[in-house]
């Protein structure tokens, strides 16, 4: 029901100017989430030194979403989009049926984020770029959701930035000694990363960048002892096939 993935044994890949960990699988590295979590591919945990960053490069058919920790990212795509996107904000990309984009820390500093990717609910979709702020102050205590394919989670947020998928990327500041509840219903899951600080899901403790699964069936009480910031991902079961 509660699976943990501890940051220490995430995938590792270090060069010169990228220190990275990996949740699922992802170029050549094995890491403890294997191949997926229904339609989640990837979470990377990614530090990029200041003035680099990677290179114009292409994806196709993929929601891709940024959400940075520390410092920023800028952003520049084939498409003719550009942004920079700081701390506490989101962005997506809708790689559909092919982009070119690069991702560079511009700032003096290291820049920490993370970078997710999910599986789109159909292939060949128009490829789109954009970004929100989401002020820490707004997440208080509660889940927010930040990226969304669900309608009425759309028509409800209209801050909400748009994935082409059945899921919801929620984020949550909780104050020392708070709590937030996950509803989780029988036909979803989740995957939880804790952004900073520590929370206690259940009874079971995760520190700063530890993972999470979760599969309960029931509402889910997560606790930040000390205070934190997370970012849960509600996504749906894959359906099973009948015999």
């Amino acid at each position: 029901m509660i699976h943990v993935v501890p940051f220490d044994n995430l995938g590792r890949m270090n060069i010169d100017w990228l220190n990275s960990r990996f949740h699922f699988n992802f170029s050549g590295v094995a890491a403890p989430m294997g191949f997926g979590f229904g339609p989640l591919r990837v979470w990377n945990d990614d530090e990029i030194a200041a003035q680099s960053g990677f290179p114009m490069h292409g994806h196709r058919d993929m929601e891709i979403i940024t959400y940075v920790t520390k410092g920023a990212i800028s952003h520049e795509d084939s498409l003719g989009n550009k942004g920079r996107t700081p701390a506490g904000d989101v962005q997506v990309m809708s790689a559909g049926t092919g982009i070119m984009h690069s991702e560079f820390n511009a700032e003096d500093e290291m820049t920490h984020l993370f970078q997710i990717w999910i599986e789109p609910r159909q292939a060949k979709l128009k490829p789109r770029w954009d970004q929100a702020q989401f002020p820490k102050g707004d997440r208080a205590n509660r889940l927010v959701p930040l990226a969304s394919g669900e309608e009425a989670v759309l028509s409800a947020n209209t801050g909400t930035l748009l994935i082409h998928q059945d899921a919801t990327l929620f984020g949550a500041l909780v104050e020392k000694g708070k709590s937030v509840t996950y509803e989780q219903k029988p036909d979803r899951m989740a995957y939880l990363v804790v952004a900073e600080g520590s929370v206690d899901v259940d009874g079971v403790t995760l520190k700063t960048r530890d993972g999470v699964a979760i599969a309960a069936d029931t509402p889910v009480e997560i606790k930040a002892p000390e205070g934190a910031e997370f970012l849960l991902f509600d996504l749906p079961r894959p359906q099973q096939r009948p015999n």
